[in-house]
């Protein structure tokens, strides 16, 4: 869905994390995670976000929701600057925005029953309590696929999906507009994957929700994204429709993820764009682009400075690198249709 307004607006977002050292802990590096990425994303609408690990997805999650500070930038929900809220109204805005973690194991308490994991956030926020409490699990339980039978049993009690199917009723007990899915079915076996993703997608239709969808699996992320924006060492190389960025890939980077993907098909065949080198350290990144020790088509320029530009090639359609900003636009070997015996 698109509007004249995003939900929200990311501009610059920056994350470092400082390493210390010594016994007066001093400063002796810094770990750039998330290195000034851009984005929007609009109501009921769901960003992918990929690329290797260590690139800095989860870190940029985590700090829009405020469970991190940010070193620099801006995050504006519904016009609102999330990193300039005072706490009151930092309170009031956490009931919009929710996560759902990764490992549906750890992020439960294992002390706690269901119903006191799924009631908790009503009852600190002052909601509800009691019946009109319990009404409102039974209800949010039921819309993930689970029974109110479940409720007076623990996390352990439950398989792998059951437990992230938890974790969503969890972060829907508020009513959000916005969900950071943070690598939601890494976790889960393929066959429950598909079960997840489906009832995200319902969960959207029926509630109008925003997500952040955090993934590595670009089949996965292909499946429910609208738009998706590729990551690498901390910055958003690429963002695009879906259709657009499988179709017509434009920095190296996205050509070579991409390339991985294997064809389903017998006897089609396409090219694989295989990277040499290592992702560099984040604690030293290379000059200009960052990607450029393992770009095959790199120029002296795009070894110094602060980076490319970033540049729209299309409508949606944005890319950072020195190529297309001059009007090249690098080769890419789409799958062929051509068979081979």
């Amino acid at each position: 869905m698109s509007q004249e307004t995003p939900l929200l607006e990311v501009r610059n977002l920056k994350k470092h994390f400082p390493i210390r050292k010594g016994f007066f802990s001093r400063v002796v590096g810094t770990v750039k995670a998330v290195d000034g990425i851009s984005f929007t994303l609009n109501a009921g609408e769901t960003l992918g976000m990929v690329g290797e690990s260590g690139c800095g997805k989860t870190t940029a999650g985590r700090t829009l929701l405020r469970l991190l500070d940010p070193t620099d930038g801006e995050a504006l929900f519904e016009g609102k600057d999330i990193f300039k809220m005072p706490p009151d109204e930092l309170r009031e805005l956490r009931k919009n925005m929710q996560i759902i973690f990764q490992d549906p194991y750890s992020s439960l308490n294992p002390r706690l029953n269901v119903e006191t994991i799924i009631g908790e956030a009503l009852k600190v926020h002052g909601i509800m309590d009691g019946q009109e409490l319990r009404d409102r699990v039974v209800e949010l339980v039921e819309k993930v696929g689970l029974l109110p039978s479940h409720l007076g049993r623990f996390p352990h009690e439950f398989s792998g999906g059951q437990r992230q199917r938890i974790g969503i009723a969890r972060a829907l007990a508020l009513n959000p507009k916005f969900i950071v899915c943070d690598e939601a079915v890494s976790a889960l076996d393929v066959s429950i994957q598909a079960q997840v993703i489906n009832l995200l997608q319902e969960l959207q239709d029926e509630l109008g929700l925003a997500y952040l969808f955090i993934a590595h699996d670009l089949a996965v992320v292909k499946h429910i994204s609208d738009r998706i924006a590729v990551m690498y060492l901390g910055r958003v190389v690429e963002v695009a429709d879906k259709a657009q960025l499988f179709k017509n890939p434009t920095h190296p980077y996205t050509q070579a993820l991409l390339s991985a993907i294997p064809v389903p098909k017998p006897g089609r065949k396409k090219e694989r764009i295989l990277l040499e080198g290592d992702v560099p350290n984040p604690i030293d990144p290379p000059p200009g682009c960052h990607f450029h020790p393992r770009c095959r088509y790199a120029m002296d320029k795009c070894k110094t400075g602060e980076g490319p530009p970033t540049v729209e090639i299309g409508p949606g359609h944005a890319v950072a690198c020195h190529l297309p900003a001059d009007g090249v636009q690098p080769p890419y070997a789409a799958p062929s249709a051509s068979a081979s015996p």
